[in-house]
């Protein structure tokens, strides 16, 4: 395990040679309670992944240019930069799973952390198989590459995907996880993505916020479930979606969400 600091934690310990995850799937845990982030370092790998283990948020920031990591399990309250600004940094050059840690149950606090582009939370103390469900559903959904695509060259290109949803300017490529406004690339994070892929596959539903969170964060998920909220306010303003108009998003009074006809 990468990282500096702390012994290692509870999970059983892996052969060496098996230790390497066969996905090639990276993470990096960001605490700065050394016994706690080796802990959580060692469930991760020994669920397969390469793991990077760091105790403040400057060395998160760099560390994580450095690796690429699929997923950060980042706490909020760090020393030198705090887990809402690391968020914020990483958000400029990566498009990882981002779970924020922290010991504040103040909404106020989580849905700062949620703003700035993180995709869960866990408040502690908390269970690190609890956390380590989660991971998984996470990366149960399908994927790509997880890095953003060329796409097609120009409207006429996009328009001609085959399979690809559309609503009005709107197109969504569900296979290579792409999304185009007006023929440019919207820079979606992966569950901005996923969120839009479930609404847009039955656009005449109207769903639940439970329905949503069951169909992106997996069912046995369990929190403020006002998460839905933050990622369709971070869908919205990417795709200039005003919350009145409801042009790709609508608001279904006393129910939830369903996919706007994109006019």
């Amino acid at each position: 395990m990468a990282g500096h600091g702390g012994e290692g934690g509870a999970a059983p310990a892996a052969p060496a040679a098996s230790r390497r995850p066969p996905s090639g799937l990276r993470a990096m845990v960001v605490e700065d309670e050394q016994k706690l982030a080796e802990l959580l370092g060692s469930y991760l790998e020994h669920d397969g992944f390469e793991v990077s283990v760091v105790h403040d948020g400057l060395h998160a920031v760099a560390t994580a240019r450095g690796v690429d990591p699929d997923v950060v399990v980042l706490d909020l309250g760090l020393p030198g930069l705090d887990g809402v600004e690391v968020c914020r940094q990483l958000r400029t050059f990566s498009d990882a799973y981002v779970v924020m840690l922290t010991a504040r149950s103040d909404e106020v606090d989580t849905l700062i952390g949620l703003s700035v582009g993180a995709d869960d939370y866990m408040t502690k103390p908390f269970s690190p198989r609890e956390l380590m469900a989660r991971v998984q559903t996470m990366f149960r959904r399908p994927r790509a590459t997880g890095k953003p695509s060329a796409g097609p060259a120009g409207p006429n290109a996009v328009n001609a995907l085959e399979g690809a949803r559309r609503f009005g300017t709107l197109t969504l490529d569900p296979v290579g996880r792409d999304v185009w406004l007006d023929g440019e690339t919207v820079a979606l994070t992966r569950t901005e993505f996923d969120l839009l892929a479930t609404l847009s596959e039955h656009p005449r539903m109207a769903f639940s916020r439970r329905q949503l969170i069951e169909a992106v964060w997996g069912p046995s998920w369990v929190g403020d479930e006002h998460l839905v909220d933050v990622h369709v306010g971070h869908l919205r303003r990417k795709l200039g979606d005003d919350p009145v108009e409801g042009r790709f998003v609508r608001t279904v009074r006393g129910v939830g969400y369903r996919m706007g006809a994109g006019q």
